[in-house]
């Protein structure tokens, strides 16, 4: 299309016409035009517009596979100039992808400088790269002068472009495709050259072959990366059957045995389209975050090749468990979805399957020969009508000069003259063949070529060459005649053709060998965390700001720690780096903390407002390690309260779980493990009141019930005990004592309850 209006082509709209049908006309114009000149691929050839005007202008610029390179800024400008209207960058990028043998199956660019890398840095600038077709491309594009495909006059009318290219092989598949289109979209993973002309040549034998005896020869993708394809034989199938499906697949990973029992993983292939440097990123931060605990480091030394190298933390891991967690939370696994929406004939959208489109790209091919054949028959006749003229020259030599010497007009003397057996130079009657055009005369094309035809050509052994010819000539000829008229015929010369191409880069060559294995995923086993770190004893220690660390072993609690100026100790208590820890915060949530991941003791440790999303104005009320399976009592300072299970308040993520409702001016007051058949409640009027564990309700979360009543003030702390053993407690002078006789204090829930006991703690607080 020209950028210049047409006059001739601007439609007014009627005030009449309905907005909606304007501008949905528009769209609809818009939306076929993305779709058929942009984003999605013909199923003939398995290129887009952009692709094709590229590989034609690298043709037109005679940068074939044998010769030189150019500068990607000139293709890139004749490119735009000539055929595609559009941004240069956004050519040079389509061809720079075409030269990237890590996104391309088999490139049909060959780059010369910086194209980019599997890393993911972009190509050079084009004024510093240079290109050329390479042997394969020039595959795509034989016959064009043959008349194989039609041409179309380019966005301004000045040149002409192909419509299609010949494709000598089913690109489509072989390097597959991805795009956006207005409202549908395509995604074709690439394959095998090999195997799909062995599908191919199945479909010439039998054109009736099922899905699945397709799939028997053509397995599934085969991605430039390589990498091992997991997915199940079933779900292939249905996806080469429906045109829509997914790929998982996985990296490819070997046992580096390091001596003296350790080892290492090395990744040597990563999945199609995963950038290796936002790969090993991605490894480093599972490592920082401690996300997987198995693995210690990651190291990329790859040169041409790709090599990862992962260590695990301990020798005693097992390397499957390890990659099966890498599989689950990195790219190391990834799905490549199928999507196989292409133009049939480059008109017609539609989601095909693996064996429309083979019969999409064979029946192309069968155009593409009958229409050669037809050309090269046209040839054929034409050097013929000539040579016919040539063999007349030599039987009848001496007339021929004579009427060249001596004749004003001799291009019409020679049309007029009768060739036949008067002028023979003969020895006999037997040498003679009369010309095929047949009544002796000279064609227009004949008088020509005997006018142009040069004086060393006039040689007996020159004549017999021109018989020879003639008669090769007739031979192909009637060969090409049977072809036309025989589908048998041209199916096998398709299939001749394919051979031809599959010795030429299939297995064997270079490009030709499959790079993608298939393996069974096996079962996913959900490993537990505990199961992934190694268990050692640690002392937890946090701080009244809020400051925590773990040393490692388990020191003595009595021993004094050091602070930061202002601070001091608040929690402290053994644990192992496989515990998880329970943070409660006044505000009612819980918080879920793993031993393996806090900040080592040598320092002051990190704030662990860092680690979980807890409110600058929400302080810390109890650190504890959880235990499954244990029911927890918890209350606030209201007086309100419930049992809830500890599994139930584990939080999965920073910002926690909201157990407890608590309102304005309320905090949570206690959180302690169920031990015993009652609850003892004490304000902070020093008022105590005993009753049955069973009169509280469980929940999950909630404000619960009301455990005590207050006039003033709010709960102080509660406790749950054996009413047979009696209640404990130590007196302000440390000792111990114990209250066998709580019928005093035995009450309804919910009621005011009595003074507590004499000796009873100043500040109202039980002791486990």
């Amino acid at each position: 299309m020209s950028d210049e209006p047409d006059d001739n082509k601007i439609e007014p709209v009627t005030i009449a016409e309905p907005l909606s049908r304007a501008i949905g006309e528009r769209y609809l114009t818009y939306a076929l035009s993305t779709i058929m000149h942009r984003a999605l691929p013909d199923a003939r050839d398995g290129l887009k517009p952009v692709h094709r005007r590229i590989l034609f202008a690298m043709r037109e610029l005679r940068l074939s596979a044998t010769g030189g390179f150019r500068k990607s800024a000139k293709i890139s400008g004749d490119v735009m100039g000539n055929y595609h209207p559009h941004g240069d960058a956004a050519i040079y990028d389509a061809m720079a992808r075409l030269a990237q043998d890590f996104n391309v199956r088999y490139p049909l660019v060959d780059g010369q400088g910086n194209f980019g890398n599997i890393d993911g840095d972009n190509p050079a600038a084009s004024r510093y790269t240079e290109a050329r077709l390479t042997a394969i491309a020039e595959t795509l594009m034989e016959g064009l002068t043959e008349n194989a495909v039609d041409f179309r006059p380019n966005y301004d009318g000045t040149l002409e472009e192909p419509v299609v290219m010949p494709a000598a092989f089913p690109n489509l598949l072989a390097n597959g495709s991805s795009g956006i289109a207005v409202g549908m979209a395509t995604n074709i993973p690439p394959h095998n050259l090999d195997e799909l002309i062995h599908g191919c040549h199945a479909m010439l034998h039998n054109p009736e072959i099922s899905t699945a005896e397709l799939v028997a020869l053509i397995p599934g993708p085969d991605f430039p990366t390589g990498g091992v394809i997991v997915e199940p034989r079933a779900n292939i199938l249905e996806a080469y059957e429906t045109g829509r499906g997914s790929f998982r697949t996985r990296a490819k990973w070997q046992v580096e045995d390091l001596g003296r029992g350790t080892w290492q993983i090395v990744v040597t292939e990563i999945p199609y389209q995963v950038q290796k440097s936002k790969l090993i990123e991605k490894l480093a931060e599972l490592i920082q975050t401690k996300k997987i605990p198995l693995l210690a480091d990651v190291r990329d030394e790859s040169a041409d090749d790709v090599r990862i190298v992962l260590e695990p933390r301990a020798k005693t891991v097992e390397p499957d468990m390890l990659m099966g967690t890498l599989f689950k939370n990195s790219d190391l696994e990834t799905r490549f979805s199928l999507n196989m929406n292409v133009l049939i004939d480059g008109k017609v959208p539609k989601v095909c399957s693996l064996k429309e489109v083979l019969r999409a790209f064979l029946d192309h091919r069968r155009t593409v020969l009958r229409r050669r054949s037809e050309h090269r028959i046209e040839k054929i006749d034409h050097r013929l009508e000539i040579l016919e003229g040539f063999i007349i020259t030599f039987l009848n030599l001496d007339r021929v000069i004579d009427i060249i010497r001596y004749d004003e007009d001799p291009k019409r003397a020679l049309m007029a003259e009768d060739w036949g057996k008067t002028h023979v130079r003969a020895t006999s009657e037997k040498d003679y063949k009369p010309p095929l055009p047949g009544e002796g005369e000279l064609t227009e094309v004949q008088a020509e070529a005997i006018l142009n035809m040069r004086l060393r050509s006039l040689r007996k052994l020159e004549e017999m060459e021109l018989i020879r010819e003639r008669d090769a000539l007739m031979a192909e000829r009637a060969g090409l005649a049977d072809l036309l008229e025989s589908d048998r015929l041209q199916w096998k010369q398709i299939g001749k053709e394919l051979e031809d191409i599959r010795k030429q880069f299939g297995k064997g060559t270079r490009l030709g060998d499959r790079r993608t294995q298939f393996a069974e995923a096996g079962e996913t086993v959900d490993v537990p965390f505990e199961a992934m770190i190694e268990r050692e004893p640690i002392t937890v220690i946090c701080s009244k700001m809020g400051w925590i660390r773990a040393m490692k072993g388990h020191v003595d609690l009595a021993v004094e720690q050091k602070f930061k100026d202002g601070d001091g100790p608040r929690f402290a208590f053994h644990a192992e780096t496989t515990d998880k820890l329970l943070l409660i915060a006044a505000n009612g949530r819980f918080y879920t903390l793993l031993g393996a991941n806090l900040p080592g003791g040598r320092g002051m440790g990190e704030p662990v407002r860092l680690m979980i999303d807890l409110p600058n104005d929400a302080e810390i009320n109890d650190l504890s390690i959880f235990r499954a399976g244990e029911k927890l009592l918890v209350a606030s300072s209201a007086g309100d309260g419930f049992i809830v299970p500890s599994d139930e308040v584990l939080a999965q993520t920073r910002s926690g779980k909201q157990v407890l409702t608590v309102r304005d001016g309320v905090h949570t007051s206690v959180v302690r493990a169920i031990k015993g058949d009652h609850v003892a409640v004490v304000g902070e009027n020093r008022k105590m009141l005993v009753f049955p564990l069973s009169d509280l309700p469980e929940m999950v979360k909630g404000k619960g019930v009301r455990l005590q009543k207050y006039k003033d003030g709010g709960l102080s702390d509660a406790i749950t005990f054996v009413l047979a053993e009696g209640l404990t407690w130590k007196d302000p002078a440390g000792r111990t004592r114990t209250e066998p006789d709580l019928t005093e204090w035995l009450g309804a829930r919910a009621g005011a309850g009595k003074m507590a006991p004499r000796g009873f703690p100043r500040d109202n607080k039980f002791t486990d």
